[in-house]
């Protein structure tokens, strides 16, 4: 740990004006105007670990709600700090890589990685060591699921399913109503995968309550949220009356510009911005990394600010961990540090439409654990 961690002239998103944050023992002391009157006051400069952040912000750290951090698991599998800090992402979820069989290796894992990691626990006890694994009812054992909820209470934030046609084959809408009955005997909202039908989306939505949430929710598909028009199909707008949540889950085959640029003129809130980011999109494309997904939805025409939120204020909302969005005097420091660049930029969808962005997000480290972890 370094004792003492001074970040000169970054800038705290939502204000203009540069500060030099001090963190003590990992710990934020305070912070002063970017000056040298007020560098005066911290004294021993030289007894820290001083970074300058000229043009760069800081926010809370960032969180990624939906990636795949079971290293061996192939193709679905990367390592932790990988997509973690090394990133800029502080903390992130694992989005159903491991049901009840390995979820325990997954939760040991954390010992060894800088990054914070929660699981949302697949319903199939097989997890993603078959990619259908939802075609066989009996790999969906309902009294193992609520053992591993309870077991694992400090790490399971959630249930996955994914509810398309690969993956749940002929069983159709079973491994969602199944799911809704893991989710009433443990209290955890339930994600949903959305993709190819079936089960048609018209089905999908409505099985879903308060706080579950829809991932991949602006892909490209036949079957997503959308009509042959652009408009929202109705089951969407009563499901976010219902307090149902929007994720993007960009991943390899997820995200549609024309879906996105819908999403936005219908005035659809999009709730968090997540990747599904495995070693092979992060190294391959579309994905490559949260800063690249994000820089995309700055392209779309969102403020850096409701960004930003997406991926701190909102996502620790939905995790009911409020403490990883806060970035106040006496917090442990847990911020990302990030820089905005006024260039052209290539971005790519899932479905190979190209544009091209004036405006490239870049994570240029993290303070977290009470060290700088520079991008």
């Amino acid at each position: 740990m370094n004792a003492r961690i001074i970040l000169l002239n970054v800038v705290l998103i939502g204000n203009t004006h540069p500060v030099d944050i001090v963190i003590e023992d990992g710990i934020i002391a305070g912070w002063t105007n970017a000056d040298e009157a007020a560098r005066d006051a911290y004294h021993d400069l030289d007894d820290a670990r001083v970074i300058d952040c000229t043009g760069w912000y800081a926010s809370s750290g960032w969180i990624d709600l939906h990636v795949h951090a079971m290293s061996e698991l192939q193709p679905y599998g990367d390592e932790i700090d990988e997509i973690g800090v090394r990133q800029g992402v502080t903390t992130i979820v694992d989005a159903g890589s491991c049901g009840a069989d390995r979820i325990g290796a997954l939760a040991a894992s954390r010992e060894l990685a800088m990054t914070n990691v929660f699981a949302l626990l697949n319903i199939s006890r097989v997890g993603l060591a078959r990619v259908d694994e939802l075609t066989n009812l009996e790999w969906i054992d309902q009294a193992l699921a609520v053992e591993s909820a309870v077991q694992y209470g400090d790490f399971i934030v959630g249930l996955k399913a994914r509810m398309s046609g690969s993956v749940v084959g002929d069983n159709g809408l079973e491994p969602l109503r199944i799911a809704r009955s893991i989710a009433d005997d443990t209290g955890l909202p339930i994600m949903v995968h959305v993709g190819s039908a079936p089960p048609a989306i018209s089905d999908i939505v409505p099985m879903l309550a308060e706080r579950d949430m829809i991932t991949h929710c602006l892909n490209g598909k036949k079957n997503r949220l959308f009509d042959e028009n652009d408009q929202p199909v109705p089951q969407l707008i009563e499901a976010l009356d219902r307090g149902v949540r929007l994720d993007v889950g960009h991943g390899t085959a997820s995200f549609s510009f024309r879906t996105a640029e819908a999403a936005k003129r219908c005035g659809i809130p999009i709730h968090t911005i997540s990747t599904d980011i495995y070693r092979g999109n992060r190294l391959n494309g579309p994905v490559h990394s949260l800063s690249h997904v994000l820089t995309k939805f700055l392209y779309l025409g969102y403020s850096l600010e409701e960004i930003i939120d997406s991926v701190t204020v909102r996502a620790a909302e939905w995790l009911r961990k409020p403490e990883l969005a806060r970035l106040s005097v006496g917090e442990r420091a847990n911020l990302t540090l990030f820089a905005v660049h006024d260039e052209p930029v290539e971005l790519i969808d899932s479905e190979g439409d190209k544009r091209i962005g004036t405006k490239r997000i870049e994570a240029k480290g993290v303070v977290h654990h009470g060290h700088f972890i520079k991008c």
